[in-house]
């Protein structure tokens, strides 16, 4: 009775959502870091872009392959110890980067360490709790955790850049790792591993409701079985290849050199920090509603309007960039916040059309590396642009195009209504 009480207030599966956001949260902020790191680590050493952008492309490419196996590890180990774990190593290897002296120092700690550390906290931790937790209001959970990203963003960046101006960049690097140290013991006192942990059934469920028998398969083997599966349907490559782009477009271009572009303009870091939080805040509101478009309009005509105008934005990019705040640039920042992520609900949805819904999420887990190594790719390959011919004028027209032409291809799709 008692429970049946407690769940009239507050349902616990309520509280490890809170907990997993603000989680996500952190995550977001910490991968955010490098992309404020860029302009204090090139003035402290005299490195060049496309050897601090290696460090980013590293921890881009290593937090997407981590993604398909983060799961695997949940199932086994449980997901609370993979979390506590992966936020210890964040912490380690954040705090590590003050004795740095080389660039390949930096590869190594912020590209390899931190990049595992919080691919292993990746979307699919997400999925996972709000697979376990929820039967009801599933969708609006996971839209919400997806767009914790976005909200680390906004807390993060201003703040981070203006430490790192203030107080130098170890500064940043401490307060990373700092920031998931913290996270540790939050984790381990207030997220249960499942419902009956807590004594209750998941939110939603029905008094017929059993919980399914946990069997602790070799889940490792069953994502690269899904894979080679997978790899045999077109649709499969369709959706790996836009979310490529996807990927190419958003984290590893503009999340990791808008503000070395906008400082390129004569615009203050912090200023264009400022921007990029901006997108955060638009891009809660754009994963939202793109949610609930999905149920209503077939997935492949959204997937193609945000390719095509998101295409279009980075034509128009170079063009718009000034050393104060136009309007044109607020424009650009609302617009592409609203695209960022918007591009998710559907891509998931079409997802578990390839091989099925029961291992719809394996397949976006595989998709969702597509996505960051198109990001890893744009990470690196934009500063070796931006190095040989001074700009990155000529890296958002490629993204551009790519976004055009990725476009036509969603609509190539194979799509069928769910039964």
């Amino acid at each position: 009775m008692s429970a049946q009480v407690k769940t009239r207030f507050l349902h616990p599966a309520w509280i490890a959502a809170v907990v997993t956001f603000f989680t996500l949260v952190a995550t977001a902020g910490f991968r955010s870091a490098p992309s404020v790191l860029i302009i204090p680590l090139q003035d402290a050493f005299g490195w060049r872009r496309d050897q601090i952008s290696l460090a980013v492309s590293v921890n881009v490419l290593l937090f997407g392959l981590t993604a398909p196996f983060a799961a695997a590890l949940m199932e086994r180990f449980g997901i609370r110890r993979v979390v506590m774990t992966a936020l210890s190593v964040v912490g380690f290897g954040a705090l590590s980067t003050i004795f740095i002296q080389r660039p390949w120092h930096l590869v190594l700690l912020w590209g390899v360490v931190v990049g595992i550390g919080t691919g292993s906290m990746a979307l699919v931790f997400a999925a996972s709790v709000a697979n376990r937790w929820f039967i009801k209001r599933r969708g609006i959970v996971i839209g919400g955790l997806t767009a914790a990203s976005a909200t680390g963003q906004l807390i993060f960046l201003p703040g981070l850049s203006r430490l790192a101006l203030d107080h130098g960049w170890k500064a940043v690097s401490i307060a990373v790792a700092c920031g998931a140290f913290v996270m540790v013991p939050l984790i381990a006192i207030f997220l249960k591993e499942r419902p009956s942990s807590a004594g209750v059934k998941p939110y939603g469920a029905d008094d017929g409701w059993q919980e399914p028998i946990h069997i602790k398969r070799n889940a490792g083997k069953e994502a690269i079985d899904s894979l080679v599966a997978a790899s045999k349907v077109k649709s499969f490559w369709y959706l790996a290849g836009s979310f490529f782009v996807c990927g190419l477009s958003t984290s590893g271009l503009i999340g990791t050199h808008f503000i070395p572009a906008a400082h390129d303009h004569g615009m203050g870091q912090v200023t264009a920090a400022s921007l990029l939080a901006m997108v955060g805040v638009f891009d809660v509101i754009g994963t939202l509603c793109s949610g609930w478009l999905t149920d209503r309009i077939d997935p492949r005509k959204l997937l193609f309007f945000y390719y095509f105008f998101r295409g279009l934005s980075l034509f128009l990019l170079p063009s718009i960039l000034f050393s104060s705040i136009k309007v044109s640039t607020l424009v650009f920042v609302i617009f592409y916040g609203l695209d960022w992520v918007a591009t998710v609900p559907p891509t998931i949805m079409l997802c578990r059309q390839v091989l099925g819904p029961e291992r719809g999420t394996v397949v976006y887990g595989w998709v969702f590396a597509a996505h960051q190594i198109g990001g890893a790719i744009a990470a690196w390959g934009a500063a070796i642009i931006r190095e040989s011919m001074g700009s990155y004028a000529t890296a958002f027209y490629i993204s551009g195009i790519m976004c055009v032409v990725t476009s036509y291809f969603v609509l190539q799709i194979k799509a069928k209504p769910e039964k």
